[in-house]
């Protein structure tokens, strides 16, 4: 129990210095993109902003400029 104790009292520590150098905790929900669901939504609205022709010179632009090369 005694460990626990200590983990919290260092989580606290660590709370009360961001706070105190002008920071604030929040929480944020975002969609989990290891999910299945996640990918094959993603890719239908690509898709869909692909076919759309106001979207063509934004498109280009973003082929020209990613860079392609495999992570190092």
């Amino acid at each position: 129990m005694a460990s626990h104790t200590l983990t919290t009292k260092k989580m606290q520590d660590y709370r009360r210095r961001l706070r105190a150098a002008g920071l604030r905790p929040i929480q944020i929900w975002v969609p989990d993109t290891r999910s299945a669901d996640f990918a094959k939504e993603a890719r239908r609205q690509s898709l869909l902003v692909s076919r759309h022709e106001s979207e063509k010179e934004t498109l280009d632009f973003i082929e020209i400029v990613a860079d392609m090369s495999p992570p190092q």
